[in-house]
């Protein structure tokens, strides 16, 4: 049996899993009319459900035990390619002949397909500047996507990190579907365990994650990135913006560019 959570009364669900995100769903089902997050244990679920209920209490959640009945591959089969720009990300059944640059991932429990506005944002911003040659630093990479995206727009090198062992096997993973193998490091790394990168300063750094937790690393996320460099930022609602905003423009950041996209917001800063 799976710990679910049915979520309905919301507007964008991606607010809503930005919300649990904490407690680490390992899928999502949009298919219904609720949607439906599930928990690796029924600790987690619980945890998560009073947090929804605190923080959204227009929310109605109810708790569920799914058998298994092949829902994540169904769920995950109808998903397809996501252009932006000339990028494509794309399932290995839906891969497209547009003549754009194809990163292949397969959807697993919980990381980036694409399909995300914060992930999309990511991938725009990455296409404004020109990052030939360059050395580049995805933190909290998930599935891979945005390091393998660097390395297609010509990086150097790319080292990817994540704190989640899961992530650096689904990050592997989608190195192999996309035959990539040298430029490419992947590293467990917690950033508030681990304080930096090694290997660093970087002349890029991107990193999607949640507005509270750039906050808390601007610090170390712009001691990572050499001078005269970059930064990539999203996983940030509208609400939070601004102080994500101040905080970077604390610490030295110069805002280049800012993308807004249902509710989420990329930025491109100079350091």
């Amino acid at each position: 049996m799976y710990p679910g959570l049915d979520v309905s009364g919301f507007g964008d669900p991606d607010f809503v899993l930005a919300a649990v995100d904490d407690w680490s769903p390992t899928a999502v089902d949009d298919s219904g009319a609720a949607l439906r997050i599930f928990f690796s244990t029924t600790e987690e679920r619980h945890d998560a459900e009073a947090h929804l209920r605190a923080a959204m209490p227009h929310l109605v959640c109810a708790a569920i035990d799914v058998p298994d009945e092949h829902w994540a591959e169904r769920s995950q089969a109808a998903l397809t390619a996501v252009r932006v720009g000339a990028l494509s990300v794309a399932p290995p059944w839906d891969i497209p002949t547009d003549g754009s640059q194809v990163i292949v991932i397969l959807p697993s429990m919980g990381f980036g397909t694409g399909h995300h506005a914060s992930t999309r944002l990511c991938l725009g911003l990455l296409q404004a500047g020109d990052h030939a040659g360059r050395r580049v630093c995805d933190v909290g990479t998930g599935s891979g996507v945005l390091a393998i995206a660097a390395l297609r727009l010509g990086a150097a090198s790319a080292v990817a990190v994540d704190y989640d062992m899961d992530a650096i096997v689904c990050a592997r993973e989608s190195a192999e579907l996309n035959h990539i193998t040298s430029g490419l490091d992947i590293r467990q790394v917690d950033l508030d365990v681990d304080g930096t990168v090694a290997g660093g300063p970087f002349d890029l750094v991107l990193a999607n994650l949640t507005g509270g937790l750039l906050i808390r690393l601007v610090d170390r996320l712009v001691a990572m990135t050499l001078r005269g460099g970059a930064l990539i930022l999203s996983g940030i609602t509208t609400a939070e913006a601004d102080d994500v905003i101040a905080a970077f423009e604390g610490a030295g950041c110069q805002i280049l560019e800012r993308r807004d996209e249902d509710g989420w917001v990329g930025l491109r800063l100079g350091w």
